[in-house]
């Protein structure tokens, strides 16, 4: 560079000369030559500053094509050790400097990629001032049936729930939400963290699907459960049985007039904690005896016709409405006929228990195929249940009624597991029920 700027001073050093040596031969003058020299002037002048001014447009060129981060282009080199030569070699040095930048950072992008869309957990990443949706995986796409997300607010017409949620979720720390999915109503562990850059402030939120976890974990702490309260009942069987060998020995030795009201109370005593325990242990057994289930083809209108035919004198009775929608009338379902019907017959009667005070009441149960499941929709137009009954109704034993047992739920929960479907429930207070039994296809 310093060769080239002492080239540069000696052109500036000798257009001077020849401005001085125009000047003379003007004073002189001998306009001839004085114009001669000039029009020598002029064309020196014009080649160098065309020179230079091309080495200033090749330099805009550069920097135009930096700035739209293009780096294809290659300047040829024809005289390496001229001013033009050197300047090339260092546009090809820097563009081919950018470029690697360029294949490394794609190359960085594309195993990130990969590996986010490889994980189970779906994954949205969003500026927090706009909303602006960087990029989504591809188990965030098929979890929530979304193949494209602009904006995260775009998130309000087919997920307004998980929008909310994901709005207002407290960063940095995990919380367990309930949200619509393409599966159904799933149970999500939900991880937010937020960053800064230059750019401006960002959001990575992670969304795991843990029903299927909690669903397995929760049948096995029920068996579990099961077992240990069934052998409890047993050995709380045996004070009854110790009473009852005491009154037969009184009875054996005889017994006076006094000794009657004892042996009625001992007696009473021993029917009615029987009684009670027996029923205990028939709910306990009613769950705990469903095995693997005998899977046949079924037609769901089969299946809704024999149903309604068990329940047609109650309905009638409570002058109930009820409905059979089905489009489909081929529709299949590959389930345990018996097991379904169980667990159809204890969601329909939880309906007819729901709408007894309504004015009109109404029961429809329908049938339909979505996203790769069969649906099966049992729905009322009782008075509907709050969101925290809603977290607790498929938990053994729990009840609303006086005299429920609340094995119903749980048992036609556990036989929808055994089917490897889903069941749950969408309510609204004073709207009414739906309970949903999700098949595989």
């Amino acid at each position: 560079m310093r060769r080239s700027g002492f080239y540069f001073f000696l052109k500036i050093i000798f257009l001077s000369a020849v401005s001085v040596g125009i000047a003379y031969l003007l004073f002189q003058k001998l306009y001839l030559y004085s114009a001669l020299l000039f029009f020598f002037w002029l064309i020196i002048g014009h080649r160098w500053f065309s020179a230079e001014r091309k080495l200033l447009e090749h330099v805009l060129d550069f920097a135009e094509a930096v700035r739209y981060r293009d780096f294809t282009r290659r300047f040829a080199v024809k005289q390496p050790e001229t001013m033009e030569g050197k300047l090339f070699s260092a546009f090809n040095q820097i563009n081919q400097v950018y470029k690697q930048i360029s294949i490394d950072k794609e190359i960085q992008h594309q195993y990130l990629n990969k590996v986010i869309n490889m994980l189970d957990s779906a994954i949205i990443f969003y500026q927090a001032d706009t909303g602006k949706v960087i990029w989504i995986n591809d188990a965030f796409k098929q979890l929530f049936q979304t193949p494209h997300l602009g904006n995260i607010h775009g998130l309000t017409k087919r997920h307004q729930d998980l929008y909310e949620k994901t709005i207002h979720m407290k960063l940095g720390m995990q919380q367990m939400e309930t949200a619509s999915s393409a599966v159904g109503k799933i149970k999500l562990l939900m991880h937010g963290s937020e960053f800064d850059t230059q750019d401006g402030t960002f959001r990575i939120v992670v969304y795991q699907n843990i029903n299927e976890a909690i669903d397995a974990t929760e049948t096995k702490a029920w068996q579990k459960l099961l077992r240990v309260l069934t052998h409890e009942i047993m050995n709380s069987i045996a004070p009854i049985s110790s009473l009852a060998e005491t009154l037969h020995d009184r009875l054996e030795q005889g017994y006076g007039e006094e000794d009657t009201d004892d042996l009625k109370v001992g007696i009473y005593t021993i029917k009615r904690r029987s009684e009670g325990l027996l029923q205990f242990a028939k709910s306990y057994r009613l769950i705990n005896r469903v095995d693997e289930p005998d899977l046949h083809d079924i037609q769901l209108k089969v299946l809704f016709e024999n149903i309604y035919q068990l329940l047609e004198p109650t309905l009638l009775q409570k002058n109930i409405e009820f409905d059979i929608i089905l489009k489909d009338t081929r529709l299949l379902i590959k389930a345990d006929i018996n097991l379904l019907e169980q667990a159809l017959i204890n969601l329909l009667l939880n309906a007819i228990e729901a709408v007894k005070d309504v004015e009109s009441p109404y029961i429809s149960i329908s049938g339909s195929s979505r996203d790769g499941f069969t649906v099966v929709r049992v729905q009322d137009n009782g008075c509907g249940m709050p969101s925290e009954i809603q977290e607790q109704i498929f938990t053994p034993f729990f009840t609303t009624k006086k005299s429920g047992s609340g094995v119903g739920l749980t048992l036609s929960k556990q036989i929808m597991l055994l089917h490897k479907g889903n069941l749950y429930v969408e309510s609204q207070e004073n709207k009414g029920s739906a309970f949903i039994l999700q098949f595989p296809a």
